[in-house]
């Protein structure tokens, strides 16, 4: 008669212990969003922090648009500069709120005459508190058939998340370069396609000023011929 490997509890306990690992990974919510902003705009987006000390990530990268570059400015609640800078091409910020409330992010393209930018940014909340250091360890049991230690597990959970968060800064790396090169390309064609327009227009103007010359030339010869 064919018998379980492991009793049918303690697969239940050890799949229980899984899940409440994997709740006490932190949460984050996040916002990304791809939006234009036209010469001399200003926009700006926010965030709720729930409490002090809330971690908030704040990714940004202009993809399209004059030289990759745009102003931004990270402000609190109470309107003090947390973040900011000046024909940024690209940033990837963290920092814990140090109060309550509503965190602004603003865009600004003044520097633009007329330029329009392709921004993509992404914004994340997620609480502080939730950290490695702070999950408690699992109380020793030795009796039958217990579950055992879960060390091992939250270190390999937490080792993925950080994998992850790599693999997904990556992969926003290489698609702004391939945007970016995309758009360089685009702007390059345009460029010469209006440029052998204005060479055709210049080779049609220059036959048609030949030709009234030389007409004109030998009206004025005959003339004098005549007389």
């Amino acid at each position: 008669m064919y018998r379980p490997l492991l009793p049918h509890a303690l697969v239940a306990a050890a799949l229980a212990v899984l899940a409440v690992l994997a709740s006490l990974v932190p949460r984050a919510d996040a916002t990304a969003l791809t939006f234009p902003i036209a010469a001399h705009e200003n926009l700006c987006y926010y965030v709720m922090a729930p409490e002090q000390g809330t971690k908030i990530s704040f990714y940004f990268a202009v993809q399209t648009g004059g030289t990759f570059d745009i102003d931004f400015l990270v402000s609190d609640p109470d309107y003090n500069v947390v973040i900011s800078g000046e024909k940024e091409r690209q940033g990837d910020f963290v920092f814990a709120a140090q109060m309550k409330g509503e965190y602004s992010f603003c865009f600004s393209n003044g520097m633009s005459t007329f330029a329009q930018k392709i921004i993509d940014i992404e914004l994340s909340v997620e609480g502080e508190h939730l950290t490695r250091a702070s999950i408690p360890a699992p109380k020793p049991n030795l009796a039958k058939g217990s579950v055992p230690d879960t060390s091992v597990s939250e270190e390999t959970i937490f080792r993925i998340s950080s994998q992850m968060n790599s693999y997904s800064r990556s992969q926003k790396y290489y698609h702004t370069r391939e945007r970016r090169s995309l758009s360089t390309v685009e702007s390059t064609e345009r460029r010469i396609w209006w440029f052998a327009i204005l060479e055709s227009a210049l080779m049609v103007a220059m036959a048609v000023l030949q030709v009234y010359v030389v007409r004109t030339f030998f009206r004025g010869y005959g003339g004098k011929g005549r007389l």
